[in-house]
């Protein structure tokens, strides 16, 4: 009896185990897949920010714009700070241009990807700009710019 109810225990840990296929958690979309308005959004915000090492001037973001997070941490002296450094070292900004939009399944937010154009073209560039579900900004980061997306 032991005996059964192990192979019957074995069994059924073994049919649990069983992995189904995931769906992937991110994927590439075609830039004709995303809306205007959602392109159009992501590129002003992104800007907006990138713009304000040119003029020392930001307009904070409203609440129908980015969380309550992003609003926190998007500080005119934390924009001073980097823009500094940026500034130095990049020169004066220029513009940006998008190059992929990447769907993340797990939360259901958009990562715009731009390559940001600065007056040194030694180094580039890129920042990323994410729409959650409610197309508010839910993070902003920049990095150097790689052709392969990294979460």
């Amino acid at each position: 009896m032991k005996k059964l109810f192990l192979l019957l225990l074995c069994i059924a840990v073994l049919a649990a185990c069983k992995s189904k296929p995931a769906a992937p958690k991110i994927a590439k979309l075609e830039l004709s897949q995303v809306s205007p308005s959602q392109k159009s959004r992501a590129y002003d915000l992104g800007k907006r920010i990138l713009n304000a090492c040119n003029t020392s001037k930001f307009k904070p973001f409203t609440k129908e714009e980015a969380t309550d997070k992003v609003i926190q941490n998007t500080t005119l002296e934390k924009l001073s700070s980097t823009c500094r450094k940026f500034s130095i070292k990049y020169g004066q900004f220029e513009d940006i241009r998008l190059v992929e939009v990447i769907k993340n399944n797990s939360d259901n937010t958009l990562v715009f990807r731009y390559k940001a154009d600065y007056q040194r073209k030694f180094a580039q560039k890129e920042l990323q700009v994410t729409l959650n579900n409610e197309n508010k900004v839910s993070a902003i980061r920049s990095t150097d710019w790689t052709d392969v997306y990294t979460p």
